[in-house]
């Protein structure tokens, strides 16, 4: 899912009264769930762009269209939507991928010498074709109307190779070893290649465009797993699901007006060892 944020900024020393933003987005996923709260508390206004709906009913404020982001026509029939509604879009987060479950149930398709060509589309086109439509689609509106904010969720490993040993499993043929899958990897590094074409492409239009990479994020998952990662991260821990909503704000606020092209990346030091 992906997430475009529609927002109306006043600037008062580099601040932006949140309370006047309205914020559409595209990915109600885990950490698209932190977002969103983060957005909220912020003052913001939220609309979630997904196939799926909802899992969090509580969230009655946000604005939520049942949309196919791989389809052009379905997001401009969104467009039109939400313009109908709140006048204006001034944000767009991209957060939509089919994340893995690395529980080890499908080891052996996932691994690069069996994965399906139609697994490789379907990720690749909800992560990063779905991307570029949503850059298409609301990136151009907000050229023409002079300015908004393009912020791609990716993933440290938009910086890093996945280090296959961190998800080995004792007694298990080489052959039945879970791995991360190649689409994960392709997909978060091509949003930061898309991140650097939005930002120059319309910086005369005034739309800034910088991808938020966070690191490994602990969500109950087995304990030799979450052992590993840490042990290869300088501050020992995987992050707390909260630990990025303040970011995002930053990157969705003027108080990151001469920010763009970037890629910032919050994975505890990982990429750094």
């Amino acid at each position: 899912m992906n997430v475009l944020h529609f927002s109306n900024y006043f600037k008062t020393d580099l601040k932006i009264n949140m309370q006047k933003m309205k914020i559409f987005t595209e990915s109600f996923t885990f950490l698209g769930q932190k977002f969103t709260s983060a957005l909220l508390a912020a003052g913001a206004k939220v609309a979630i762009l997904d196939v799926a709906p909802v899992a969090d009913d509580s969230m009655t404020e946000i604005l939520q269209l049942f949309v196919d982001i791989t389809d052009e026509i379905s997001l401009r029939s969104a467009q039109d939507q939400i313009l109908e509604q709140w006048g204006q879009i001034n944000v767009l987060i991209n957060n939509a991928a089919l994340n893995p479950n690395m529980d080890g149930t499908d080891t052996a398709i996932d691994r690069l010498e069996n994965f399906p060509l139609e697994r490789w589309n379907l990720e690749v086109g909800v992560g990063l074709t779905g991307s570029f439509l949503c850059g298409k689609v609301f990136g151009s509106w907000m050229a023409e109307n002079k300015g908004g904010v393009i912020v791609n969720i990716a993933s440290d490993l938009s910086v890093l190779a996945p280090d296959q040993r961190i998800y080995l499993k004792p007694k298990t043929s080489p052959n039945q070893q879970p791995v991360k899958p190649v689409t994960y990897s392709a997909v978060k590094t091509g949003l930061i290649g898309l991140t650097r074409y939005f930002a120059t492409y319309w910086a005369e239009q005034n739309i800034r465009a910088n991808a938020l990479s966070p690191g490994g994020v602990f969500n109950e998952q087995p304990a030799e797993l979450v052992e590993n990662i840490s042990e290869r991260t300088p501050l020992g821990r995987m992050a707390l699901p909260n630990e990025f909503g303040d970011a995002l704000v930053f990157l969705c606020s003027d108080q990151s007006s001469y920010m763009t092209g970037q890629n910032m990346v919050i994975d505890g030091g990982r990429s750094i060892w």
